[in-house]
């Protein structure tokens, strides 16, 4: 089941420092970010086997995920937010703003066999 967490921040007059350590709780075997989205949305898949961390590191944008239980809506707007996605979470990242990155943490490399397309049925 996805999880928001919020990440360990440092802030001072110096500006703020977000580190990772101890969050993600995979090994992290790729890493991707996403940006100058337009008014598409990415993603709509779930996985067999790898484990995500998302984390809008600039700008906003919102992930809509369904694990065949539950759909939830994410809104990731700070980036000391990580929203952590299971394989079974059938996810879609929409609503970017015209600044957003996400960066993406996954615990697998690229396979495209990896990834399941078909969504849930509506719950």
């Amino acid at each position: 089941m996805a999880k928001l967490i919020h990440i360990k921040t440092f802030k001072d007059n110096r500006g703020s420092l977000t580190v990772l350590d101890d969050v993600v709780p995979f090994e992290i075997k790729r890493l991707f970010y996403i940006y100058s989205v337009d008014n598409s949305s990415r993603g709509g898949h779930r996985h067999h086997t790898t484990e995500q961390a998302a984390i809008c590191i600039q700008g906003s944008c919102q992930i809509s995920n369904h694990n065949s239980k539950l759909e939830e809506e994410f809104v990731l707007d700070s980036p000391d937010k990580c929203l952590l996605l299971m394989p079974e979470d059938w996810h879609v990242m929409h609503s970017f703003s015209p600044d957003a990155i996400l960066l993406v943490l996954a615990s697998t490399s690229f396979d495209p066999k990896d990834y399941i397309y078909e969504p849930y049925d509506a719950i």
